[in-house]
């Protein structure tokens, strides 16, 4: 037998799992061509997917150096998987078989790779931690907020930063924000004449804008469990907003009950552990609260990011957003608010919000910042 055909046989017996060892044993030296030895890989994918036969698999067992716990497991599928495969078995072991001791063990935690899927089950799970946990769980949560956040403000600044300020010079030098007119009339003074050019000894740029009329944007963002992904980025995207010298940014927070988190926004940690995530969906009182926060309809928009599967009266929810629209504000309805903006929501009510003047849709944050940008460059 050569190494391919011993190499395909080892493959085969790893997903048939150690159930099946009398019957077909690991071939040559029980490794795979890179070398990792296939009685490690069947160990650590036993510990998790041996729990489909209803047994406590943390057990001493099979041919393995050590018992198995989630610690040490966590550190064995690190060096014997590429990371996405890592973050496969991760999210199986919290989702499909609950082992939430991942989450409640201060050294497992840390080892656990920080991403989205990990923060929404912080999230989910974060009544569980206490002390030591909670703290690693919050340098988690600050993490990938950070990394969120550094994926947005790019779209997010160049849509509502982009436009240029003809009255201030920019130091920074770009053909985009070139005074041609500033520039041709300050070196006229050195017009060479005889070899017909104009010598340029200062060069001007338009600089961006400082000074802003402020627009209000007041989020309202439904936390009930299926909107996840789209809280998550909502609370990220408000956090941007907040340091941008033309927007005067509100979040708040909604089931049954509205939370007012706007004087958290510069702290995306507190944002985040905020978030009470299913209960009841009352989003007439949501925007009964916006309401009251809305000072210059003309410079305000409400961007409510909602299923709008109303657990309330729906005659109210039309009520009040009428209201809104014909106050002058702007009431934008996201379905959806992620990176995916894959949209699961009421159409009916979505059609009706959308007849008397709302914008429906589902974005991504970079498309809502567009969106933004060209109603008030509008």
């Amino acid at each position: 037998m050569n190494d391919r055909d011993t190499g395909q046989l080892n493959r085969w017996r790893l997903i048939l799992g150690g159930y099946a060892s009398e019957q077909l044993a690991f071939q040559g030296d029980g490794r795979l061509e890179n070398g990792i030895s296939c009685t490690d890989l069947e160990d650590a994918l036993d510990f998790l997917y041996g729990r489909e036969q209803g047994e406590d698999v943390r057990r001493d067992g099979g041919t393995g150096d050590s018992r198995l716990t989630a610690a040490t497991w966590i550190t064995r599928i690190r060096k014997l998987f590429p990371r996405e495969t890592v973050e496969i078995l991760e999210k199986h072991a919290l989702e499909s078989y609950g082992m939430t001791e991942l989450l409640t063990d201060k050294e497992v935690l840390r080892k656990l790779e920080p991403n989205q899927e990990l923060l929404k089950t912080i999230l989910q799970l974060k009544h569980l931690m206490k002390g030591d946990v909670l703290e690693e769980a919050k340098r988690i949560v600050k993490r990938v907020a950070e990394q969120i956040a550094e994926k947005l403000k790019q779209d997010i600044r160049r849509s509502l930063l982009g436009r240029i300020d003809r009255n201030s010079r920019s130091p920074v030098p770009s053909i985009r924000s070139l005074d041609i007119k500033k520039t041709i009339k300050s070196n006229l003074k050195h017009y060479d004449e005889e070899n017909g050019r104009l010598v340029l000894e200062h060069v001007y740029f338009n600089g961006r804008t400082r000074r802003y009329n402020k627009w209000r944007v007041i989020v309202a963002v439904d936390e009930s469990g299926s909107m996840l992904d789209s809280v998550i980025h909502s609370a990220v995207m408000a956090g941007v907003f907040v340091k941008l010298p033309m927007l005067d940014t509100k979040l708040v927070i909604f089931d049954t009950q509205v939370v007012d988190l706007s004087s958290y926004l510069e702290d995306p940690v507190a944002t985040l552990m905020s978030i009470q995530l299913g209960g009841g969906t009352y989003i007439a009182g949501a925007l009964e609260y916006c309401e009251t926060l809305i000072e210059n309809p003309h410079r305000t928009m409400v961007v409510l990011v909602s299923d709008l599967c109303e657990g309330g009266s729906v005659q109210g929810l039309l009520g009040v957003s009428r209201r809104i629209v014909e106050s002058g504000a702007k009431l934008i309805c996201l379905t959806a608010l992620d990176r995916e903006a894959n949209p699961v929501y009421d159409r009916q009510t979505a059609q009706r919000m959308a007849d008397m003047g709302a914008h429906v849709g589902a974005m991504t944050p970079g498309a809502l910042a567009d969106f933004m940008g060209a109603v008030m460059n509008g």
